[in-house]
């Protein structure tokens, strides 16, 4: 079912990239018409910067230049969107829907409130990112590179949830021996970011486009101090600078640095799992089942035209971060990529889970 799906849904779009869309595709018309992107987060984080970025561009290059909005259905660390449009069936191809690695851990930890089935939607478009970890000034001052000094600190963090994209950074933060105390339930990392700024959290993340357009004027004006990215895949899949943020250290780097964190072992490779599900392959544009070949190709073709723009990599570096952006074939495969890790990373996650904060998922 898999293989089928997305291979299916790969070919179509191949063909659409390559100039040799059926004629169907020349009838598909988007005129007058108003295309809503739903993103399962608050307008506040990452994904909806991320919609944002992409909705005028993608109006520019669809059939009959339609209006693209941005909208927002948060909820349950976006199972709520996700549920939702997994009870959607294609119409008239003006509904698009955005995910992020927040929606793509419960799916793959098994999480009983995930309604959902990736396999059941088709990808027209994915892009990666990467993250930042950033400490207020106060605790900022005592970081060298590693995590020694903030070992006797207690720190409080306002996180989605256990088992959304945030276990990447709670993970990190307890190999690296510091004290995090989450406060769990806000609707977007965006709202995190306002209780960083507020003063009720003194320790924050954001994914690369939600550090960009929030965190880092609050560095510029000396209130927050980066601390290390997640990093970034080379070719052969080894942990390097992230290329958005490459005078920030990496979180390999700052564990080789640190006491008593070790970048080998059970509890590193379950983290780099999860992180190369959740980073390199984070945020995926999808149309709902049923969607026919055509609707998929248009699609497929406007988001290849956008990244092949004129500029586009300077402004997507700026507003987005520097990561390759997928379509066609590459969506399929990138979706394939974000939605699996191993048994053992897996089974090892879930036991920490329930081991750090009483989340049992088996």
């Amino acid at each position: 079912m898999i293989k089928r799906t997305l291979a299916s849904t790969a070919a179509a779009a191949a063909l659409a990239v390559a100039g040799f869309a059926t004629s169907a595709q020349a009838d598909v018309d988007f005129s007058g018409k108003t295309i809503e992107w739903v993103i399962p987060f608050s307008e506040t984080g990452g994904s909806a910067k991320w919609a944002n970025f992409f909705a005028p561009l993608l109006s520019e290059q669809l059939p009959g230049n339609p209006t693209v909005v941005v909208k927002f259905m948060p909820g349950a660390g976006s199972t709520k969107g996700a549920n939702w449009f997994q009870e959607q069936k294609h119409e008239d191809g003006t509904l698009l829907f955005g995910t992020s690695g927040s929606t793509q851990f419960p799916y793959l930890l098994g999480d009983p409130r995930v309604r959902y089935e990736y396999n059941d939607w088709i990808p027209v478009m994915a892009s990666g990112t990467g993250g930042v970890a950033y400490l207020n000034a106060e605790d900022g001052a005592k970081f060298d590179g590693s995590a020694n000094m903030l070992k006797d600190t207690d720190f409080i963090y306002g996180s989605q949830g256990a088992t959304r994209l945030d276990l990447v950074p709670l993970l990190a933060w307890e190999m690296l021996g510091m004290n995090v105390e989450p406060v769990f339930g806000i609707k977007g990392r965006g709202d995190g970011r306002l209780m960083f700024e507020r003063g009720e959290a003194n320790i924050d993340y954001q994914t690369s486009s939600g550090y960009l357009g929030g965190s880092a004027p609050l560095v510029k004006a000396g209130t927050a101090v980066p601390m290390m990215t997640w990093g970034a895949l080379d070719e052969d899949g080894n942990i390097v600078r992230d290329p958005t943020f490459p005078e920030i250290p990496s979180f390999k780097e700052v564990c080789e640095a640190t006491e008593g964190c070790e970048t080998s072992g059970e509890t590193w490779d379950a983290w780099k799992a999860f992180f190369v599900a959740g980073f390199p392959v984070q945020k995926i544009a999808f149309l709902p089942a049923g969607t026919p070949d055509d609707v998929v190709e248009a699609y497929t073709k406007a988001f290849d035209e956008v990244r092949k723009a004129d500029g586009f990599a300077e402004r997507a570096a700026n507003e987005v971060g520097k990561y390759p952006v997928f379509v066609g074939e590459g969506a399929a495969r990138a979706t394939v990529a974000g939605t699996t890790v191993s048994d053992e990373a897996k089974t090892f996650v879930q036991t920490w889970l329930m081991d750090a904060y009483g989340v049992s998922l088996k």
